[in-house]
């Protein structure tokens, strides 16, 4: 199904500038998602950090760019042609979306946070979900720009043991008052962390398994 998307969309001039945006919005996210890191990490202008928000702007303005080529492409086709198509391409900038907008939250706390958070000083299991998004990222985009199936299956593995549980195990902890990082400041900052990252490692997931699953199952395990 993925080859023959992407081979529709490239076909076209107006899908294809579709395609092309979306792997655009991806490509964005992932360096936003990596300045916000270092930002987190390092005491920055607050105006720096306001600048970089901005651009999930962009974000936005391309996800709508993306459902207006869609919609004329479908709109103008003389041809009968799996509506799927589209709606698997609208489905993925959707995901892209949310994205920039966890990434944005990872901001907000470079910016509202008194001090830095660096993973690898506050906790072992906060600092390999980190490690673990940084790489869904990069293998995400290899995934999708090579229409690499097998990336996208191997993806799946440790997608639990490595993300969600841990960030889960974190959250979990701190709510039931087992776990705290010596402030309430620094445990709500390093709470909310774990959770933005969990919910990028979700949409990046949600975005391979376009590669591998049927439209209906797209975003869930199969």
């Amino acid at each position: 199904m993925w080859k023959e998307l992407t081979n529709i969309w490239r076909a076209n001039d107006l899908s294809k500038q579709a395609w092309d945006q979306s792997c655009e919005m991806l490509e964005l996210s992932k360096d936003i998602f990596s300045q916000a890191i270092i930002y987190l990490r390092e005491a920055h202008n607050i105006e720096t950090l306001k600048k970089l928000k901005k651009k999930d702007k962009e974000i936005n303005e391309f996800q709508q760019q993306v459902r207006r080529k869609v919609l004329t492409h479908y709109s103008v086709q003389s041809e009968k042609v799996d509506i799927a198509n589209g709606l698997i391409l609208i489905n993925m900038v959707v995901d892209i979306e949310r994205i920039g907008d966890y990434c944005k939250n990872i901001l907000d706390l470079a910016i509202n946070h008194p001090t830095q958070i660096i993973s690898e000083e506050i906790s072992e299991d906060l600092t390999t979900i980190e490690n673990e998004v940084q790489s869904r990222f990069d293998k995400t985009l290899e995934a999708i720009n090579k229409q690499d199936t097998n990336i996208a299956k191997d993806m799946k593995k440790g997608y639990h043991e490595q993300l969600t549980g841990k960030s889960d195990e974190i959250v979990n902890s701190v709510l039931s008052g087992k776990l705290d990082f010596g402030s309430p400041s620094k445990t709500a900052a390093v709470t909310l962390y774990a959770r933005y990252l969990k919910r990028i490692g979700a949409h990046l997931k949600n975005i391979t398994t376009t590669l591998i699953n049927p439209f209906d199952s797209i975003g869930y395990k199969q």
